[in-house]
């Protein structure tokens, strides 16, 4: 029998098509183009212009000798400021996590058919743009504010008597600011725990802490690390809660940024700062993941 004979007489075969091997790359196409042009490309010129001499100007230009010296030289100057920026990031984590796990697990696990309106509650403040939030916080704690108001009427001590101008009030701001970003992936890591689980538990008697610690937690550390990261993250590099809620003694690596770029015009020194917080960012990520275990995160 000949060779098609055989094919005939056999089961059917499929011939895969060759544009299907292709099709997921096509799918992913205009994505990597939008990153390689507004992600990679800005970067590559953002190093580019940290090198620049920085003798130079906008009016006379800026000449590429490959000066490394840049970056020492804006590490040295701004120490604190990195510094502050990086404290400052991680007590506003830390304050979201202690706000917005007991939210997100109250919403997820208690709600019930209340669960679609607390999520849009916590989502509402996006409706409104990043400014204005903080502007209405700057109303809030000004001195003729009723949160002062309340306060010294309690007799609580306030920094210089007064909130506005004050790291608190920066902190409050970044944690408002940015709780959404805690609260969402919490919610969408607990939503998916199977209550069965935390029944089970106390069917063998334990405890609600040991409930918690040995059940919940751990189930929800994806959450937990996506929620710290989305908060951490963008709240390095902030400066708008510095600026409009705190003096130059709270100001953040991100106003000295903004400041060389828009003000002094200094673009070297920026650039610079900019690409050492971004590697900062990385390295300290890098370790957390690794760290907590969880690289499916990413």
């Amino acid at each position: 029998m000949s060779a098609l004979g055989q094919l005939g007489a056999g089961a059917p075969v499929k011939l895969e098509k060759p544009r299907r091997r292709w099709l997921p790359y096509l799918l992913l196409l205009p994505g990597g183009l939008w990153l390689v042009l507004f992600f990679a490309v800005p970067c590559l010129q953002l190093f580019a212009t940290s090198l620049y001499d920085p003798s130079g100007s906008l009016e006379d230009g800026y000449a590429m000798t490959w000066a490394f010296g840049n970056y020492t030289d804006a590490i040295v100057e701004y120490l604190p400021q990195f510094g502050r920026s990086l404290w400052y990031a991680l007590l506003t984590t830390a304050f979201a996590l202690l706000l917005g796990y007991p939210l997100a697990y109250a919403i997820a696990l208690k709600a019930g058919r209340w669960k679609n309106v607390l999520l849009i509650c916590v989502i509402a403040p996006f409706f409104t743009s990043f400014l204005i939030r903080t502007l209405a916080w700057k109303v809030i704690l000004s001195d003729n504010g009723t949160v002062v108001s309340v306060l010294n009427a309690l007799h609580v001590p306030l920094p210089d008597g007064r909130l506005l101008a004050t790291t608190p009030a920066v902190i409050a701001g970044l944690v408002y600011n940015f709780l959404p970003f805690m609260v969402l992936p919490l919610y969408a890591s607990l939503e998916k725990l199977d209550p069965r689980l935390i029944e089970a538990a106390g069917d063998l008697y334990a405890r609600p802490v040991a409930r918690f610690t040995r059940v919940v937690l751990p189930l929800s550390m994806p959450g937990v690390v996506a929620g710290t990261l989305l908060t951490f993250i963008p709240a390095a590099g902030d400066y708008i809660n510095a600026q409009l809620l705190g003096t130059n003694r709270q100001f953040m690596i991100g106003n000295v940024i903004q400041s060389k770029f828009l003000k002094v015009g200094d673009y070297p020194a920026a650039a610079a700062l900019s690409f050492t917080l971004m590697a900062a960012i990385l390295v300290l990520v890098f370790i957390y993941v690794k760290r907590a275990g969880t690289d499916e995160v990413l």
